[in-house]
């Protein structure tokens, strides 16, 4: 059975990461309290967390609503 896409792990993280890159790129306020390596270690991590999620994803995503 399919799930909505908006309760999809995947989609939620990336959501977030996106939210926060925008924040940063438009108002600069995340940069001073973030560590000097701290995009190095999102665009590492990011992709390994997409494709840990993506290997235990377990149902298919639907547009429709629940």
């Amino acid at each position: 059975m399919a799930k909505p896409w908006w309760k999809s792990k995947t989609i939620r993280i990336n959501a977030v990461v996106a939210g926060l890159v925008a924040l940063e790129a438009g108002t600069g306020l995340l940069q001073p309290v973030l560590p000097i390596n701290f995009y190095t270690v999102v665009a590492v991590l990011l992709p390994v967390i997409n494709a840990v999620l993506r290997v235990v994803t377990t149902q298919a995503l639907t547009r429709k609503g629940a």
